[in-house]
């Protein structure tokens, strides 16, 4: 399947659940690890994980489309499109779309290693962290103790 056989998947998922038509773009995203997809308030554009196709098939493609349409509607008929409004639950289990995808095999998500540590200079509590940060906008969390940036050797020894 490619992006222009998902597009007419989406617009014809749409008129037959939702009774609208689809008027905007649907593309696969072969980044996607952690979410089976996503809504674009701005462009009202949707993006389709493409990992979850191919691992899980489209049966369960089809329930994340629709729960994507169902933000891409409600989004544009004013109504409450974001996942805690009450619209957007009562249409998502009308149309039968899925609430949560699946999660994909560990083997295919992108796990980053840690790379720095934060150390509280006063009670030793040490966070972890994949992202450089700067300690002066933290605090500590059980002491409210000034934090202290340390670079990880992620060199292996021989």
């Amino acid at each position: 399947m490619d992006d222009r056989q998902l597009q007419l998947w989406v617009e014809q998922i749409s008129l037959s659940s939702f009774g609208c038509p689809f008027l905007h773009r649907a593309r696969f995203n072969r980044r996607l690890r952690s979410t089976g997809g996503r809504y674009f308030t701005r462009t009202h554009d949707i993006e389709i994980s493409w990992l979850q196709y191919e691992q899980f098939g489209a049966a369960d493609v089809e329930k994340i489309i629709k729960h994507e349409l169902c933000h891409y509607h409600l989004h544009l008929l004013g109504g409450g499109y974001q996942h805690r409004d009450d619209d957007f639950k009562r249409l998502l289990a009308k149309v039968g779309g899925t609430r949560y995808c699946r999660s994909l095999p560990q083997e295919l998500k992108r796990t980053e290693p840690y790379r720095y540590k934060l150390v509280c200079t006063s009670c030793s509590a040490e966070y972890m962290r994949k992202r450089k940060a700067d300690p002066k906008k933290y605090v500590c969390g059980f002491c409210k103790g000034k934090l202290k940036l340390l670079a990880l050797d992620l060199q292996p020894h021989s």
